[in-house]
C-alpha cells in the first residue's frame, strides 16, 4: 500500500497537524510503501514572504524528520523539487469543472476569514489532486477538514482514467476518527489561520499560556462537565489511548473536577510527550545541511517516480507528439 500525504510550511506546527496527519505518517513507515512531503507551493497562496517560507519549510522538514519520520524508510522531499507535479496540474485543470471547485467549503472559509481570493487559492485542490495522483497515493492521512479536496482528486482521477484510459490510481482517504480535526483554544478546529493553535515545540511560557488560555464554560465545580464540544477534554484526549480517553472521560463527567486543574495537568502532558524529540529537533535546526541532503535525496527518489508517471500521461494526452 503506498501512502501518501503533505502538510504546509505555512507556520509552525501544532498539535492538529500532529495529530491529523504527522503521527500516522511516521506510524505507517514500517508496513507501508511512504510518501511524504512539505507543500511549499501550497504555502504560496496565503505565504509571500520569501525569506519566512524557506525557513518554514526547513522547520517543518525538521519537525517531521525530529517527530520520527526515518528517510530510510520513506520518500521524503519538498513539493517544489519536483516541478512535475505543476505540469500535471495544468492538465488536470482542463478536467476539472468549476462547479466542482466552487463547492469547496476551505476555499469559501478562507475568503470569509478575509483572505483575498486569487486563483491559487481556487485551484488549490487541482495541485493537491496532483500531488497525490502523480506519485500514485492509494491511502491518504488527512484532517477531516481535508476529505472534501480527497473527494475532489477522487472525481479528476475517475474523469482522467474515463477520457483517456486507466492510468491513474483513484486515492482513499484515511482519516482518524479521534483526530479527524482537533480544536484549537478557542473552540474552532486548530488552525493557524486562526491564531488558536499550541505548537509542538513552542517554548514552556508559550505552551503554558496557550494551554491556560484553553476557552471552557462555566459549569460550576460541583456539577458535571460536558465533554461534547469542549477543547479541554478534545485535546488532552488526543493525548492518550482508548483506556486512558474513557477514564478522563469519567473525570469530567463527576462532579469536583476544576478546569484550572486539568489544564496544569495538560501543560505537563505535552511538554513530557514532546521533550524526548525536542534535542533532535534543535539538532536538526542547528545543521541543516543533514535536512537539506536528506531532502536532496528524497527529492530524486520523488522525482524518478514523478517521471514515469508523467511519461504515460504525456504519451496518453498527446503532449509528447514524438511518439
Amino acid at each position: 500500500m503506498r501512502v501518501l500525504s503533505g502538510i504546509q510550511p505555512s507556520g509552525n506546527l501544532h498539535l492538529g497537524n500532529y495529530f491529523g496527519m504527522m503521527k500516522r505518517m511516521v506510524d505507517y513507515q514500517d508496513h507501508h510503501e511512504l510518501y511524504c512531503f512539505i507543500v511549499n507551493y501550497h504555502a504560496l497562496t496565503t505565504l509571500q514572504d520569501a525569506k519566512a517560507l524557506r525557513t518554514q519549510t526547513l522547520y517543518a522538514a525538521a519537525d517531521f524528520l525530529a517527530l520520527g519520520l526515518d528517510p530510510k524508510k520513506a520518500v521524503f522531499w519538498v513539493q517544489s523539487d519536483v516541478p512535475e507535479v505543476t505540469e500535471l496540474a495544468w492538465i488536470l485543470s482542463n478536467l476539472t469543472g468549476m462547479g466542482l471547485l466552487e463547492r469547496c467549503h476551505s476555499y469559501k472559509d478562507k475568503i470569509a476569514q478575509g483572505l483575498k481570493p486569487h486563483h491559487g487559492l481556487f485551484a488549490y485542490p487541482v495541485l493537491m489532486a496532483a500531488d497525490i495522483l502523480i506519485m500514485g497515493g492509494e491511502r491518504v492521512p488527512v484532517g477531516n477538514d481535508q476529505k472534501q479536496h480527497l473527494e475532489v482528486a477522487q472525481d479528476i482521477a475517475e474523469k482522467f482514467n474515463r477520457v483517456y484510459g486507466e492510468i491513474m490510481t483513484v486515492p482513499e482517504p484515511d482519516i482518524c476518527a479521534e483526530a479527524g480535526i482537533l480544536s484549537g483554544t478557542d473552540g474552532r478546529k486548530m488552525s493557524k489561520s486562526y491564531g488558536n493553535t499550541i505548537e509542538i515545540f513552542c517554548d514552556e511560557k508559550t505552551l503554558r499560556s496557550r494551554v491556560m488560555g484553553i476557552k471552557t464554560d462555566s459549569t460550576p465545580v460541583d456539577e458535571p462537565k460536558p465533554v461534547k464540544n469542549n477543547p479541554l477534554y478534545e485535546i488532552y484526549a488526543a493525548f492518550l489511548d482508548e483506556t486512558g480517553r474513557a477514564e478522563l472521560r469519567r473525570r469530567f463527567e463527576a462532579p469536583g473536577l476544576k478546569y484550572g486543574d486539568v489544564k496544569k495537568e495538560l501543560v505537563e502532558v505535552i511538554r513530557n510527550y514532546f521533550e524526548p524529540f525536542r534535542k533532535r529537533r534543535e539538532a536538526l535546526v542547528q545543521d541543516e545541511s543533514v535536512v537539506l541532503a536528506i531532502l536532496r535525496e528524497g527529492a530524486e527518489r520523488a522525482r524518478a517516480t514523478a517521471h514515469r508517471t508523467m511519461q504515460k500521461i504525456r504519451k496518453v494526452v498527446g503532449i509528447d507528439y514524438r511518439s
